[in-house]
Order: C-alpha cells, then structure tokens, then sequence
C-alpha cells in the first residue's frame, strides 16, 4: 500500500467540457432557434385570437389554443438522445421516406421486364433505388469532398492502456487529452471499427521465408510460429480494433476558398497529432490510397483486414 504522503496516491481533477457545441443561449434559457418557434407560435395563436374574439369566447380560444400551445412548446423544449425533438422528429420522417434498400447503379435501376406477373412485382415490394455516396471524390492527399458539407481527413490512431498506469500517469495522459479537447476549432468524431483479421498472409509470409534465416533454429521458431498463426486463423474470433480520427470543416462560401478548407482539415490532423504525442497517442494521416481503402471497408464491414502491426492495445 502506498505510504500517506506518496504522491501518486493523490487524485486529481481534469476538466473536459462535457457538450462543447451546445447552442449559445439568446433569451433567458433558450436558445434562438427556441426563442423563434415560440415567438412564433404565440404570433400565430395572438392572430388567431384577434380573428375570431368576435365571435368566440375567450375561454373556448384557450381551451381550443391549449392543445397546439403545449405541442408546439413540446416540440421546442423537448429533447431525445441530445437532440431536440423537432430535428429528431424531421429525421424520422425523413428516414421513413428514405428508400431502405440501395444498390449501386449510376446509370439507374431497371425496370422489372414486362414479362414478370404483376403479383410477382407486388410480392417484391418496392424496387431499390441508386444509392448516392456521401462524397464526390479523395483527393491524393487523403482529404474527402463531402460536397455542401464540406471536406474531411481521416488519421489512424495508436491506443494506450490506461489500466496498467500509475495514478499520476493517468492524471498526464488524461491532461494531455485534455487540453486537445479544449483546442478543438471545428467538427472532430472519433470512431472506433471493430473489424475481422486476416493471418493467412501473415502465415504465409513466414513460411516461405524462414528458409533465408541465418540459423536453423530460427527456422524452426519461424515455421512453428506460422503454424500458431495459421491455428489462431482457423478458429476464426480474432477481432482487430481500429481508433480514427476525422477532422471536417464546413463547406465554404465560394469555390475560390475550397482548396483552403481542403488545406485546413490536413492542418488539424497535423495539430491533432502534435497535441495528442503528450497523452502517447500517434497519429497517422491517410492518405489517397489509404482513406480509399477505409471508405471500402465502411461500405463493406465483413471484409477482413490484413494484420498489420499493432500498436498497444489494438488486438482483442
């Protein structure tokens, strides 16, 4: 047990804003969209009184207005899953209107030929519609045209195990995350993919090249550890865990800045990295090639990823 005044025995404190992007407030506790829907709805409800006082009561107004007041307040104030309920409510339409199944077709979905039987077309249910990617293209660079929304980068990130530290190297390592945090200038998202790991090639590799080592007791610890690759291979439950980093900025006013936003997201991941070496975290810009690659692997997540090195932390 450490001794009372060992100073790895005392907790500290880090302060990490919890919602850096929450809406400023404008009038008291609301925000301005807030304050404009309800400005609104008491617009409408006050012209709506004034239209009909001279032939309804006032008491029958508000007893008809009741009911639309509290939907209306409901839908400003109320909140589901941190965001507010008229975007959660929209979203939901739209997701409802949204076609469930998309194909890749740039020239279009066919038309079912006119041979198949109308029962047949209906017991299908509705045809799937093109499916548009939410960019138009990776630059060399690695950066990603995401159109009116703007540009983004990807990084690979290292992990570290936070567990195995002292209490004053978690206080650093938290710190030095920390203070990234705070320095954040526009819209970041840190994704973790967990992800199937191919050994096969791995295996091979050194089967085939343990014949050049110098000694033959290398050879023998490189077949049998090849084999051990090929077993752990074979029973299939090896998970590799990938951390990035995206940075994106927002679409710019003209077409004359877009090489200028494409530039700043490069520089962020470049902060990124120099904030982060602190907290023993490295982070490696994608690029062309690389981002194409993980592109591919979102769109199709059973693919199995090549083993690579891994830093500390990466396998499971």
């Amino acid at each position: 047990m450490a001794a009372p005044d060992d100073p790895t025995d005392t907790t500290y404190a880090t302060r990490i804003p919890a919602d850096i992007s929450r809406p400023d407030r404008l009038l008291g506790p609301f925000t301005a969209r807030q304050t404009a829907v309800l400005a609104t709805a008491a617009a409408v409800l006050y012209g709506g009184w004034w239209a009909t006082r001279a032939f309804m009561a006032p008491l029958a107004y508000a007893a008809l207005a009741a009911p639309i007041a509290g939907a209306v307040a409901a839908l400003a104030l109320g909140h589901r899953e941190g965001i507010g309920l008229d975007r959660f409510l929209l979203a939901a339409l739209t997701h409802t209107r949204t076609p469930k199944r998309r194909v890749h077709a740039p020239e279009g979905v066919p038309p079912l030929p006119a041979i198949v039987p109308n029962r047949w077309a209906k017991a299908a249910g509705p045809p799937p519609a093109a499916m548009h990617m939410p960019y138009g293209g990776i630059a060399s660079e690695g950066v990603l045209d995401l159109g009116n929304a703007g540009s983004a980068a990807m990084a690979r990130c290292s992990t570290v195990n936070f567990e195995l530290r002292s209490v004053a190297e978690q206080q650093g390592l938290t710190a030095a995350f920390a203070r990234w945090l705070n320095s954040l200038t526009g819209p970041t998202q840190l994704l973790v993919r967990s992800h199937h790991v191919e050994l096969t090639p791995l295996a091979d590799a050194l089967h085939h090249g343990a014949a050049a080592l110098p000694h033959p007791a290398l050879e023998a610890a490189a077949h049998a550890h090849a084999d051990f690759l090929t077993d752990l291979a074979a029973s299939g439950n090896l998970i590799g865990r990938q951390l990035l980093l995206v940075a994106r900025e927002e679409a710019p006013a003209s077409s004359v800045t877009r090489n200028a936003s494409a530039g700043r997201v490069l520089q962020r991941l470049d902060e990124a990295a120099r904030a982060l070496a602190p907290a023993e975290i490295t982070v490696t810009p994608q690029d062309g090639p690389h981002s194409t690659r993980l592109v591919h692997a979102a769109c199709n997540p059973d693919t199995p990823t090549p083993h690579r090195t891994a830093s500390e932390g990466d396998l499971t």
